[in-house]
């Protein structure tokens, strides 16, 4: 005993370290996710899941096919559908059924060749051009010189109104010329929409607001010689023009002008081509009217194929405008 209190027995290295309390032990914290349903007892609601997973899928393959860059047949098809069920209201207030029918064609077409916003660019033509044929309608057809069916355009309007920019279109699907011209037919799409517009929005708001129109050119054939004067003519007469409608077409091409560029269809000076274009076309437009169209010889002259020859020459002559930039 004396000898074990004397040279005590040697400890373990454990037992001699120093003790510490047991609160400076790191304990960690788990943290239980709760809500007050689980605290209530109440089940919480299960996932949402689609109710119809099949349409979701569709709705999922047609915005693909909508954004499909380059544009395909497929997606000029399936976007212009769409629009024609929705906006079927709208259209049929400035569409015949027939109209609608040639539109819908002119819609996929552009569509196809320039993508959503050439179609866009016929969206806003036919806006604008719909709303200044709707302006004071009863004024025009108490006068006689409204357009037929309450100012609803028929498929020969709408061949009348597009057929150069039908051609545009389909050099561009076919590269026709390859890539040096793709601007070239872009550039008479959107022209020929500058013409027509300059053409109905001068035409209409000088049927409504018109307060002198004049004959722009009344050829007096007298001693072998002709004569050229401005004679007041009723409002309405072909080849006739106003100061207001005149005004009225210049804003409008330019309107229509500024969304293709903004659109990026067209850059600035190609706009400004645009319009400048469709004034000169315009101009020839009246000279056709007043000298040729409702003659005696000229029959066939009638006031679609007046419009085929004036937004032909407007775009022709902006592709001409902008090769005679380029060269130079």
């Amino acid at each position: 005993m004396a000898s074990a209190c004397l040279f005590p027995r040697p400890m373990s290295p454990l037992l001699s370290l120093p003790l510490r309390p047991f609160h400076h032990c790191a304990v960690p914290r788990i943290r239980v996710p709760y809500s007050r349903s689980n605290v209530c007892g109440t089940p919480l609601p299960p996932p949402k899941v689609a109710l119809f997973p099949e349409l979701a899928a569709l709705q999922g393959s047609l915005l693909d096919l909508v954004r499909a860059s380059p544009p395909t047949w497929n997606s000029a098809i399936a976007s212009n559908l769409f629009v024609f069920i929705v906006g079927s209201p709208i259209l049929l207030s400035g569409l015949t059924i027939s109209g609608m029918g040639s539109a819908f064609l002119l819609g996929i077409l552009s569509w196809r060749a320039f993508g959503p916003s050439g179609f866009l660019i016929v969206a806003a033509y036919f806006a604008i051009a719909t709303a200044a044929t709707k302006l004071k309608i009863a004024q025009k057809e108490a006068l006689g010189i409204a357009e037929k069916r309450g100012g609803r355009r028929g498929p020969g309007s709408v061949v009348g109104s597009s057929a150069s920019a039908c051609v545009c279109a389909l050099l561009s699907i076919n590269n026709m010329c390859g890539a040096l011209f793709a601007r070239f037919w872009q550039l008479g799409f959107v022209a020929c929409f500058c013409t027509k517009l300059t053409d109905t929005v001068s035409s209409e708001m000088g049927k409504a607001y018109g307060k002198t129109t004049f004959s722009f050119l009344d050829l007096c054939i007298s001693n072998r010689y002709l004569a050229t004067t401005f004679k007041v003519v009723p409002r309405g007469t072909e080849g006739a023009v106003s100061i207001e409608g005149t005004v009225s077409g210049v804003v409008a091409s330019i309107l229509l002008a500024g969304i293709a560029y903004s659109m990026g269809q067209v850059d600035l000076p190609q706009a400004s081509i645009c319009v400048l274009a469709s004034q000169i076309a315009n101009f020839g437009e009246s000279l056709i009217g007043a000298t040729l169209q409702d003659k005696d010889s000229f029959q066939w002259l009638n006031n679609d194929v007046v419009n085929i020859i004036n937004i032909s020459i407007g775009s022709i002559l902006a592709m001409l405008l902008q090769l005679l930039i380029l060269t130079n």
